[in-house]
């Protein structure tokens, strides 16, 4: 009975991915042609198979691009940053399409210690100083051993200065670590899908206007109110918007 099942698994796998390669290839053949819009609509087929990669995001992102579709085609490039961040063709097309944007929001400056810890954050992930810190942790015991049992006096300065570098290790790993856990958890990105949205101070129409906002600017969620959401943006501001402006990343 499990041999059948998983014959009808993998079936189904392999009717799901050849019905996808083929909606795929579709949208190539119409988008080579100019047909945009039958494109989105054969690439957008294999999203709702449940489907998606950083190929199909960067394609849909191009076509709506070709058919001056802000929001989408930034959301769009948005996500295929996402699954391949250091691609340079998704992050050049990107620049092109937030160049259609109205909105031009300066980012505030960043401080030295800012600067750092983003520096930091760009070798690993919070996986990766996790294991750091638990490799370094280990390393730290066996040479703190080592220099307890060390008969010189040689042995003893080196085993003891080898630890100390590597509980300073230790401690950069969890602290790098525990913020990177702490930034994913409150990292909401969204993309503005309205042409227009006003910005409120606080979550109701009455509210006073704050700021205006148009379609592709990027936003970071940080709280939600019934039908609306919280959004602070790279220069600081922050207002109230409806959760039916934005589409999150």
């Amino acid at each position: 009975m499990k041999k059948l099942l998983f014959i009808l698994l993998m079936l189904v796998s392999a009717l799901g991915w050849s019905q996808n390669n083929a909606l795929f290839n579709q949208g190539k053949e119409h988008y080579k042609n100019g047909k945009f819009q039958d494109a989105i609509n054969s690439w957008e087929k294999i999203l709702d198979n449940g489907e998606h990669s950083a190929d199909l995001y960067f394609n849909l992102g191009n076509a709506n691009y070709k058919l001056n579709n802000v929001a989408p085609s930034i959301y769009y490039y948005e996500k295929a940053l996402q699954l391949a961040p250091a691609d340079a063709d998704i992050k050049t097309n990107l620049k092109f399409a937030e160049n259609a944007r109205i909105d031009a929001i300066e980012p505030l400056p960043k401080t030295i210690f800012k600067r750092w810890y983003q520096n930091l954050a760009g070798f690993m992930t919070y996986d990766g100083w996790a294991i750091t810190a638990v490799v370094a942790g280990i390393l730290f015991v066996l040479f703190f051993l080592s220099y307890w049992f060390a008969n010189s006096e040689g042995k003893k300065r080196l085993f003891f200065i080898t630890s100390i570098v590597f509980i300073l290790v230790l401690a950069v790993g969890l602290t790098m670590s525990y913020q990177l856990y702490g930034d994913m958890q409150n990292d909401i990105p969204a993309i503005v899908f309205a042409e227009q949205t006003e910005a409120k101070n606080e979550p109701s129409l009455g509210g006073e206007n704050a700021f205006i906002l148009h379609e592709g600017t990027k936003v970071q969620i940080t709280a939600q109110e019934d039908k609306w959401v919280r959004v602070l943006l790279a220069n600081g501001k922050d207002g109230w918007i409806p959760a039916s402006d934005v589409k999150r990343l």
